[in-house]
């Protein structure tokens, strides 16, 4: 119950009901009553007239009301709003220029530095240690023609992300410097026919790694051997994978959308892409024996702390630590470089174009 005097306290009569049904109900600035019904008049023209006397509105009363419904309806929406009135379309512009920022960033995509130094294909090697490189979500970067799979033979995307060693030794061969221990692997999932097999596949690393006179022990610098699964830390594991598991972040990562081979420091293993494996790369034009021993030494190099190198002349034989896998013109890979911080640095853009090569030493050791 509302406190203070009732009508009847006072000695005043209630107005019926009825005294408030008339026009004054209409009348402009009237208040409604307490109790009474929220109500609008079906002919405001008429009630009006009523309220003047007369059919016609005073002189510039038209214009005053326009006016006082202006400055009532302007003052009345800052009074409630007060400032949020100026605030929403700031808001709404700078939500749009969010959006508009939003979709204009290219999503499309790396190096895989986090994971190793990152040899041929999808991720472009460093040519520094790689650590503490970011992992963008999704891969970036140019179009480079040569740096598409080409067509070719199916193959498994995604295998099991562990891995199974090859039986096999091979004794140590080379003539100098310290003796790098490897297994030879291949991820669960895949099937043995994509490869040509485990014996196949075996035969043509180990033969690759110990030719005498062009493969890394031919400068006497080091010495390798295979070793047998036993062999709890071997110095590296040479491990066919699939193109997903290579995305890995402690792999090769994801920073730009070509398959990509690589070494990972972190886990041990010169990762080669079976994308690759299966399709090589454009620059070779078809020439899958080339190139597959070229995956492996170039990969293996990054595993003996060799970096990246550039075309250093026209026509040239190209290096093994070039990144032949993108193609063999200084431009091209330098424009994938951009993306990994660790490797922008690696190739210039000096228009430079050399031809595919598979070993350390091309010419063979006199």
């Amino acid at each position: 119950m509302r406190r203070g005097s009732s009508a009847e306290d006072s000695g005043t009569s209630r107005r019926p009901a009825t005294a408030r049904g008339g026009p004054d109900r209409y009348r402009r600035g009237a208040r409604r009553t307490s109790a009474e019904p929220l109500a609008a008049s079906w002919r405001p023209l008429e009630d009006q007239e009523r309220d003047t006397g007369s059919g016609r509105r005073p002189a510039g009363q038209a214009k005053r009301d326009k006016e006082e419904r202006r400055r009532r309806g302007i003052g009345a929406l800052l009074a409630h709003y007060g400032w949020r009135v100026y605030a929403v379309p700031v808001l709404v512009a700078l939500t749009a220029l969010v959006v508009m920022d939003t979709t204009g960033t290219s999503s499309d995509p790396g190096s895989g530095t986090l994971g190793g130094s990152i040899a041929s294909g999808d991720q472009p090697a460093t040519s520094g240690p790689p650590l503490g490189a970011e992992i963008p979500a999704t891969p970036v970067g140019p179009d480079i023609p040569t740096a598409e799979l080409p067509d070719g033979f199916d193959f498994t995307q995604k295998g099991n992300s562990t891995w199974r060693v090859i039986p096999g030794t091979k004794a140590k061969y080379g003539t100098g410097g310290p003796v790098k221990k490897y297994t030879i692997e291949v991820e669960d999932g895949i099937n043995p026919g994509e490869y040509g097999g485990d014996d196949a596949l075996a035969l043509l690393i180990d033969q690759t790694l110990s030719d005498p006179a062009r493969g890394w022990t031919a400068s006497g610098d080091v010495s390798l051997e295979r070793v047998d699964p036993n062999v709890e830390r071997p110095d590296f594991r040479v491990s066919l994978t699939t193109p997903e598991t290579t995305k890995r972040p402690d792999l090769c990562g994801f920073n730009i959308k070509y398959p990509a081979s690589c070494n990972s420091r972190e886990t041990g293993r010169v990762i080669i892409n079976l994308a690759r494996w299966v399709r090589g790369a454009k620059a070779f034009n078809g020439d899958m024996d080339t190139y597959r021993r070229y995956a492996i030494n170039h990969e293996v190099g990054h595993a003996l702390n060799h970096y990246h190198e550039a075309c250093k002349k026209d026509g040239d034989l190209a290096p093994v630590m070039m990144q032949q896998t993108f193609g063999v013109a200084n431009d091209y890979v330098y424009l994938l470089n951009q993306v990994d911080p660790s490797n922008s640095g690696a190739v210039p853009n000096d228009g430079k174009t050399c031809r595919v090569n598979a070993w350390p030493v091309p010419q063979g050791q006199n």
